[in-house]
């Protein structure tokens, strides 16, 4: 990658796990911890004054939990930092309600640390979403279970955009996406922006649950 080093705060109530997680992630040269935090409320504080572009995420912690810091995250910025949530996966509500407050994906706790490296700079560029396979199953199991009113309506988009809505939330990257519709990847860059803004996601990811949460991917085929 080129350009300024990625600026990461750790959120962990673990200072080991936080230990840890400095020493594999400052052994790459585009990516540099500027903070960490033991408490969703520290890391509030934190990113305040660090500025991160991504902030890894536990989402269970005292003071605040790592659910409410994102929703206060994103209340700030809409933009950044992004979030990624450190999960060991045993508890898919939890998950999930942490990817409903704004966080733009989840790495396991488990993962080689390759994995979680390739996960932040995924987050980051969002050009395609992070475990994506784990995501859309994760939101497809999720929401039916959250609409119990029916589906919620969905911006009038494009023919195009739909055809690029069902591909990012069947976990498609842009540029396997370019592929199957045969556009370029600056096309498909510009429909799923416009898709975005339509939809007033923040990410691919709020953008997939909207998706499901209308209906959408019930009849996308």
């Amino acid at each position: 990658m080129t350009g300024a080093p990625l600026r990461l705060l750790l959120v962990d109530d673990d200072v080991l796990v936080r230990s840890g997680l400095r020493v594999i992630l400052e052994s790459e040269a585009d990516l540099r911890v500027v903070g960490d935090a033991g408490t969703g409320q520290e890391a509030l504080d934190v990113a305040a004054r660090s500025d991160p572009d991504v902030v890894l995420m536990d989402v269970r912690m005292p003071d605040m939990d790592g659910i409410a810091a994102t929703a206060a995250l994103v209340a700030r910025d809409p933009r950044r930092p992004r979030v990624l949530v450190l999960t060991t996966f045993e508890d898919d509500d939890y998950l999930f309600r942490a990817l409903q407050a704004g966080a733009s994906g989840f790495a396991l706790k488990r993962a080689d640390p390759d994995e979680l490296v390739d996960a932040i700079r995924i987050v980051a560029r969002g050009s395609s979403l992070v475990l994506p396979e784990l995501t859309r199953r994760l939101i497809a199991a999720q929401v039916p279970r959250r609409r119990p009113r029916g589906p919620a309506a969905l911006p009038d988009l494009t023919v195009r955009e739909a055809d690029v809505l069902r591909l990012v939330a069947g976990g498609l990257s842009n540029a396997e996406i370019a592929g199957q519709l045969h556009l370029s990847r600056e096309t498909v860059k510009t429909h799923v922006s416009s898709v975005l803004l339509k939809l007033c996601a923040r990410d691919r990811t709020q953008a997939v649950i909207a998706a499901y949460e209308s209906g959408f991917m019930d009849t996308a085929g």
